[in-house]
């Protein structure tokens, strides 16, 4: 069916992977799940609930009843109770039980949260993935010249290889967030309809112990140390916004990059992988555009400005819950995963198939080293006795005029003006040693090393069962 809208977010961008995790399969059967959980310890703290209720409930954990759910709902207009009463429908025997106590955020939340730390889990794979490709491309490079660049003009040199640990370690950066996220993130656990409990109180007879031990017994069922301490009837909603800052994260990281791509692509130093039958443009057919950066941009820039959208839902929620939050969520959790996971396939694909064009980069560097060598050729001249002042005013003006004629498309003559100005003393010989561009890079091959073996090589080793991966791009 073609005659209504698709997301491009599923249609061309986001991994199976990705999509199956935010799947109603995935979270209808997560909600029965914990239902399931729920009623295993309701009965092993007391509440008469029988091991065969249980099993037939696990009999259809997987069995969703899609259709009888949307029957139900269309009734009700409840999700929650819709797929309450078609979990009943399958299983006649469990049903008195199912939801026993609970109100609809224990499924909800609790499933948003585990969908959410297991969509970590995949972005982080892929993250190890691209930090893994980028550290190969830096050691590769490690010693290779290039212009450094402050405000997009010739700079200092520095090297390629240490140019890519800048992006490198941004994504450092986020690899330790994630990790941070992981370790701090709690289930909303067993909190009852305003987070006080009170149905799970007079369900265990006033019990208060029982009730923070099935607390303890759900969280730890679906691999949490813990739970939230207190709740209104949802968790606080800066735990949504604890969490995608994360992938927002991702993006500044995967924007910058992508942006230094197309820039050096325009420069034609490096390019992203461009195949055979690639088409860069339907009417110049001779171009070359880096339509896998420019797409990582745009996803990153949708990621970047969706992220503010749960921060303003968490300051707007009332009191103990309301429900303004739920259609946003809906929609801005699931895209904002399927949005970063889309930018680090990207990632993945460029980040293995970057082109080097060396000789570009060596002329680059040819033409702009005698304007950046001009301190070095100062300090040499007033070694041989020169004046300091003068000597820097003839190089001004001398660099003007080069670059005047630059402009007028004349080859650089920086060098030959003060060689043949006697003031400096130095010859053409001596200028052309000054001249050799490793004399410029200062410690960037060095500090490439210690970055990736002190910073970079711990994690690739602690995660090296998650190596190996490869992006194949859909479109």
């Amino acid at each position: 069916m073609r005659d209504i809208f698709e997301n491009p977010l599923i249609d061309r961008y986001a991994s199976r992977e990705m999509l199956e995790n935010f799947s109603p399969q995935k979270k209808y059967s997560l909600w029965r799940k914990l239902w399931i959980a729920l009623a295993e310890a309701e009965k092993e703290l007391g509440i008469p609930i029988t091991e065969e209720q249980i099993e037939e409930m696990k009999k259809f954990a997987e069995i969703i009843n899609f259709e009888d759910a949307e029957a139900f709902e269309k009734s009700t207009r409840h999700d929650v109770m819709a797929h309450v009463l078609a979990y009943g429908k399958q299983c006649p025997k469990a049903k008195p039980i199912i939801h026993l106590g609970a109100t609809s955020a224990f499924v909800g939340d609790n499933a948003d949260i585990i969908l959410m730390r297991d969509g970590l889990g995949i972005l982080k794979k892929k993250l190890i993935n691209v930090i893994s490709n980028l550290s190969e491309f830096a050691m590769r490079f490690k010693d290779l010249p290039t212009l450094g660049f402050t405000h997009f003009q010739p700079a200092q040199l520095t090297t390629v290889g240490k140019r890519a640990t800048l992006w490198i370690y941004d994504l450092i950066l986020d690899l330790k967030d994630i990790e941070y996220t992981e370790q701090n993130l709690v289930l909303r656990g067993v909190k009852g309809t305003t987070g006080t409990q009170a149905s799970f109180l007079k369900l265990f007879d006033g019990d208060e112990e029982k009730v923070k031990k099935l607390d303890r017994m759900i969280a730890n069922k679906f691999g949490f140390e813990k739970s939230v301490p207190v709740s209104g009837q949802t968790y606080t909603r800066k735990i949504d916004s604890f969490i995608l800052r994360v992938l927002q994260g991702i993006a500044e990281s995967a924007h910058k990059f992508a942006n230094d791509i197309r820039l050096l692509s325009g420069l034609k130093e490096i390019e992203e992988p461009f195949e055979k039958t690639q088409i860069g443009s339907s009417a110049m057919a001779y171009k070359k555009n880096p339509m896998r950066c420019e797409r990582m941009t745009a996803l990153s820039r949708f990621v970047i400005v969706t992220g503010l959208n749960p921060y303003i839902t968490a300051s707007c929620q009332w009191f103990e819950r309301t429900l303004d939050d739920s259609a946003n969520r809906r929609i801005v959790i699931p895209e904002m995963f399927l949005a970063t996971d889309a930018i680090l396939n990207i990632y993945l694909n460029v980040s293995a198939g970057l082109i080097v064009n060396e000789k570009i980069i060596e002329n680059h560097v040819k033409e702009e080293l005698p304007f950046i060598a001009t301190e070095n050729i100062l300090m040499e001249a007033v070694k041989k006795g020169g004046d300091r002042q003068e000597l820097h005013e003839a190089i001004r003006i001398y660099s003007r005029e080069a670059q005047e004629e630059i402009k007028q498309g004349k080859e650089n003559n920086l060098i030959n003006k003060i060689v043949e100005d006697k003031r400096f003393k130095i010859s053409k010989e001596e200028i052309i040693k000054i001249l050799e561009p490793k004399n410029y890079i200062g410690r960037s091959p060095s500090q490439v090393l210690e970055f990736l073996q002190e910073e970079v090589m711990p994690y690739l080793q602690k995660y090296r069962e998650f190596l190996g991966i490869s992006s194949e791009l859909k479109v």
